[in-house]
């Protein structure tokens, strides 16, 4: 089926109100998503019909809600092809998903001298954790170089891998650059050495297709609100085989088989990274965000994306001292941009008064900005429900702009 974007757009009311006087146009989709009417209605009835703690209660309320968390659990697993459901672990989205593997296999596998790999179009959160692991177990950070197009160079990672590297975790797609990695051919490459590799999916899910079993990675990361769903929750899917050997992240409910002074057994998986009371409603928002991404079809939804991303740098490029930071050929619906003679904060706040929302700054990756010699960027992030008449806006206000600095 072809996109009808003027009936979707109907089932996000947000996006039918004024900024400033102006209808709002927004662009700052790699940040969060917008959710349409089901999504908030399915968070709505679970409060109001079906509130209840799940797994522990014998009442019919809680049999009601445990069966539609366990339900969605079959969703993800669906989504991303995982080969069983057990190996979909809900967190809180995929900066605790990272988190939780980087210490928890940390703790687990990685000792003195041994290496991880990351790359330089990291996110903080794929950063951080893993420069936490490295302190705590006297390990080494290795990093993968980019080009000028902000383009991972293979022929430095594939140098990087050694017999002492212990993991290596990468982004999907760069939040900051749109830049799609080559990931099954990286994975690959780590797994000639035995070596697993953890994804950072946040910006791929919304825009493609994801398989696991395809891809073979050993882990794989997501949010919820990257992908037209709740904030506050997401998604680990690790390999059961790494599961199983893993300590538990977290210590508490749910995540216990049994508990005495003298000695804790842990749960089976998927519960046993699952400590806690665990967030029911923001899941089944989730799933309810998975099924409108299905009735969509990712093939659509990327088709229609595509074009806008063509649209808007054709028109763009109509701008004197425009730069375009990051022009990979394999790209997702992101532009990051400057006016080379204007500050991109500056940029922000003028389009922000005509009702544009964009993002500015280093987008959560300091590093990719240090290579360019950059403060920062202007990021128009675009999402299935943006039309090419909202990038129109966009350079008529971007004209604006420079008439303002002229």
């Amino acid at each position: 089926m072809s996109l009808n974007i003027e009936q979707l757009r109907k089932e996000f009311p947000i996006l039918n109100q004024t900024v400033n006087g102006r209808q709002l146009v927004y662009f700052d989709n790699a940040a969060t998503t917008h959710k349409p009417r089901s999504v908030v209605e399915r968070l709505t009835d679970y409060y109001y019909k079906e509130n209840s703690n799940i797994h522990r209660g014998a009442h019919y309320l809680s049999q009601k809600a445990t069966e539609a968390y366990e339900d969605a659990r079959k969703t993800v697993a669906t989504l991303i092809n995982a080969p069983h459901k057990h190996e979909i672990i809900f967190t809180r989205g995929t900066t605790e998903a990272i988190n939780l593997v980087a210490s928890s296999f940390g703790r687990k596998f990685i000792r003195p001298g041994d290496e991880i790999i990351i790359s330089a179009l990291e996110h903080h959160s794929n950063i951080v954790p893993w420069q936490i692991t490295c302190e705590q177990q006297q390990a080494k950070l290795k990093v993968i170089p980019i080009n000028e197009k902000g383009e991972l160079i293979l022929e430095e990672y594939k140098k990087l891998l050694n017999e002492r590297t212990r993991m290596v975790a990468i982004t999907h797609v760069s939040n900051s650059l749109g830049t799609v990695n080559p990931v099954k051919e990286m994975i690959e490459m780590a797994h000639q050495h035995d070596v697993p590799v953890l994804i950072d999916g946040a910006q791929a899910i919304p825009h493609m297709k994801v398989d696991v079993r395809e891809l073979d990675c050993d882990f794989y990361c997501f949010s919820g609100h990257k992908m037209y769903g709740p904030m506050g929750v997401g998604v680990l899917f690790g390999k059961e085989e790494w599961l199983e050997k893993m300590p538990p992240y977290q210590g508490g409910g749910e995540m216990i088989k049994e508990v005495t002074f003298e000695k804790t057994t842990y749960n089976e998986l998927p519960f046993k990274f699952e400590a806690g009371t665990p967030n029911v409603g923001d899941v089944l928002g989730m799933e309810a965000a998975i099924k409108f991404i299905s009735y969509l079809r990712h093939e659509n939804i990327a088709t229609h994306e595509k074009e806008l991303l063509s649209y808007a740098l054709e028109k763009l490029k109509q701008f004197e001292k425009i730069r375009f930071v990051g022009t990979a050929g394999n790209r997702t619906s992101v532009i990051s941009f400057l006016f080379e003679d204007i500050h991109p904060y500056d940029t922000g706040t003028i389009l922000d008064k005509l009702g544009i929302a964009v993002r500015t700054g280093h987008h959560c990756a300091q590093p990719v900005m240090d290579f360019f010699s950059l403060p920062g960027t202007v990021r128009a992030s675009l999402a299935v429900y943006n039309t090419k008449e909202e990038i129109d806006t966009l350079v008529e206000a971007l004209g604006r702009v420079r008439e303002m600095f002229a």
